[in-house]
Formats: structure tokens, sequence, C-alpha cells
């Protein structure tokens, strides 16, 4: 899905063609060979839907980006790009947008202090807008790693609950989605009365996102995922239509017997099927249509019409694409 044919506002595609020579700028530090590094996945390119909520949210579309603007859309993405450095290693992933991951090219070792880097730079670009952006980016650095501790803590587990899962993905997605509507709020310096329902517009897009992704990696084709179908499955996170699936009297009990461990690939298709055949799926689109229903009521309360229109078209077709909805 390209993210700015429905959010439709032209002027924050042309910021962020100026956010991609910021981004690249603030991670150079002379040194080929960290340069190399820091940059890898920037120029694999990627969504920015981090940057592109906080420009948003400070232009309502309306005005060009400050230099301040896409600093703080900056602070964002490196923050979202250092957790992806991590994660990689945790999931000793090979490939990440569509390039060698970081961690396979240069090593565990090199990846994770270039992901410590990343996270460096965006605190310090954060501590240039002031003491304000600078605490929002701790913040949200302790949600995200609450989120991540919660996934590597539940994982295979078959005790898993809602509520982990919830907080696992708050903290890992829906926080930075959340924190970006609220820097482009506080770069463009607005009202708190402004600032508050995009945050929470951001942390329901976030919530809706990923439960949208965690559908996909049951139902998407392998084409379409960049990856097998079920791969969560797996590697032991079990997302919520499994946990849904694990609870059904039909099937619960056999998937019981296939999960709590790794997947070969007919154990992992076994199990993605019968996580389809149950309502799970169904359940999850539930779940995701009531976060909608919140992001639209925060929306209500932001004051222009423009932002109001672009924000509830780009959650809107989070869902679009799903079955049953």
């Amino acid at each position: 899905m390209n993210p700015y044919e429905p959010l439709g506002l032209a002027s924050v595609e042309r910021d962020l063609t100026e956010l991609e020579v910021v981004l690249e700028e603030s991670v150079i530090f002379g040194d080929p060979y960290l340069d190399s590094v820091t940059t890898h996945l920037i120029r694999a390119g990627g969504k920015r839907l981090r940057p592109m909520l906080a420009l948003a949210s400070a232009t309502s579309g309306e005005r060009e980006a400050t230099r301040d603007d896409l600093l703080g859309a900056v602070s964002l993405e490196l923050m979202h790009l250092a957790s992806l450095y991590h994660d990689d290693v945790m999931d000793e992933a090979e490939i990440r947008r569509n390039v060698d991951s970081v961690n396979a090219r240069y090593g565990n070792l090199i990846a994770i202090v270039a992901g410590d880097y990343l996270m460096a730079r965006s605190a310090g670009l954060a501590a240039d807008l002031g003491a304000e952006s600078a605490s929002l980016m701790s913040h949200t650095l302790a949600w995200l790693t609450r989120g991540q501790i919660s996934e590597v803590r539940t994982a295979f587990s078959l005790e898993r609950t809602q509520d982990d899962y919830f907080v696992a993905i708050e903290g890992k997605t829906a926080t930075l989605m959340s924190s970006s509507c609220r820097m482009g709020a506080m770069t463009a310096k607005l009202a708190p009365r402004e600032t508050e329902p995009l945050a929470e517009f951001g942390r329901c897009f976030g919530m809706v996102y990923q439960l949208r992704d965690d559908i996909l990696d049951l139902i998407a084709t392998d084409n379409q995922l960049g990856k097998p179908a079920g791969q969560d499955l797996a590697e032991g996170i079990y997302s919520l239509p499994t946990l849904f699936a694990l609870a059904d009297s039909s099937v619960g009990d056999e998937l019981r017997g296939l999960l709590g461990h790794p997947l070969d690939d007919d154990e992992r298709e076994r199990a993605r099927k019968l996580v389809v055949a149950t309502d799970g799926i169904d359940r999850t689109i539930r779940a995701a249509s009531r976060y909608l229903d919140a992001a639209h009521a925060a929306l209500e309360l932001v004051p222009s019409e423009n932002l109001r229109a672009s924000f509830g078209s780009l959650i809107s077709a989070q869902l679009h694409d799903l079955p049953s909805y």
C-alpha cells in the first residue's frame, strides 16, 4: 500500500523528499565504514510512515515543513531504524527491505553498536529541538523497550495473553506512531487541545497498522510479504488471531500441540491453516475496527478540516483490503 495516496497531501510528499536528504545527513559521521553501516537501511528506502505522520501533523498539508519540523520527523525515523537494527539481531534476520540486513552484512556486534549510534543521533536531534522534545523521545524509548521485552518474554509461550499481545504492539508500534504525531504538533507549536487528539490518533493508527500486519502475516502470499506466510508462528510470536485460534474448541488442542517451539516449513504451514480456519481473523479485524472508531473520534477534535479528512482516509485505508471488512 502506498501510504501517500490515501493521505492525499501533496505538500507532505514533497517534504518527505527533502527529509530523505536530512535523514542521511543526520547519521554521517565522516568515518567511511561507520557511515556505510548507519546509512545501509536508509538507502534501502522504506515507507517513512513515522515522519509522514509527524510532517502531516505539523503542517496539515497547508504549508512547507520548517527545519524544526524535518528534524523532529527525522528523530522519530532514526529511533525506528535503530529498533530495526536491534530486532534483526534478535530475530537472526537476513533480509530487511529487500537487501541484506545489517547484521547479515556486518555482523551482530556491529549491528547492535550501529543501532545504539542511531539512538544517540535520534536523542541528539530531539535535544536540539528543546527539553520537551528530548523528554518525548526518552519516554518513547522507554515504551518501545517495554514492548520489545514483552514480546521477547512471551516468545513461544502458549500462555501468552491478549494483554501481553496488546502491551507488546502498543510499545513496539503504536508508541512511535503516537510520538510522531505529537512531535509534529510540538514543532508546529500547536496548543494542547490540538496536540492530544493528534497523539491519540497516532496511537490508534499504530494499533490498526500492527493488527493489519499480523493478519496479513497469516493470509497474504509469500510474494506479497517478502517472507513465508505464517513466519511469526515459526518464530514464536503468537499474534491476536493465533491467540483466538488457541482458544477455539475445534482446532485449539491441535494447534497447541504444534506450537511452543520453532517450526519447520511444513509445521508452519499446517499451523497457519489451522489459525485461518477459525474466526480469529474476523475477530482481529473487529478489534482493529474499534481502534479505527477511536481514531475517528480523536480526529473530530482536530481543528484542521484538511488534516481530519487526510488522516481519516489514511487509517480507513488500512482495513479496506482485508476480508469481511
